[in-house]
């Protein structure tokens, strides 16, 4: 290929938008562990969690020691989230940070991931969530690993 068309290729490759976020909610055979549908019906959940995102220690606030020992450190609060099975649970994510998104990745004890979602900065995303089965499911934000973590414990319904 010649410089021109390099550089034509280049001038294109810049001018196109990102691509969309890769984002799914659980499959059919997942959904047998776990159904998630968009919140635009929050009456249907008989329990609401609010998850909020915080920033531990960002660039523009320090501390500028725990910045340059770990990078930006980020976590999900609270970060262990207790629910029965077949009890559709409101869970609101606010996305506290003004200029950085994050994703919500939950996955089951085969570290099959069951769901990955966009959590947009300044934003709330709500999502109805039903197990079906008890357990611990792990979840966690991809971009910032590893401390961007937590647990849903699921629990057996209420006698």
């Amino acid at each position: 290929m010649t410089l021109l068309a390099w550089a034509l290729v280049a001038a294109v490759s810049a001018a196109m938008p990102d691509p969309p976020p890769v984002t799914y909610l659980p499959n059919a055979a997942n959904s047998r562990i776990v159904t998630v549908t968009l919140a635009d019906k929050p009456g249907e959940a008989r329990a609401r969690v609010v998850v909020q995102t915080h920033g531990a220690a960002i660039k523009e606030t320090g501390p500028k020691e725990t910045v340059k020992a770990f990078g930006e450190v980020y976590a999900f609060a609270p970060a262990t989230i207790i629910v029965h099975r077949d009890e559709p649970t409101l869970i609101e994510f606010w996305n506290l940070q003004p200029d950085d998104d994050h994703d919500f990745m939950l996955w089951d004890s085969r570290r099959e991931v069951l769901m990955k979602v966009i959590l947009p900065a300044l934003r709330k995303t709500s999502f109805v969530f039903t197990f079906h089965k008890e357990g611990l499911f792990d979840f966690l934000c991809a971009m910032h690993q590893p401390a961007m973590g937590g647990q849903i414990l699921v629990l057996a319904p209420p006698r």
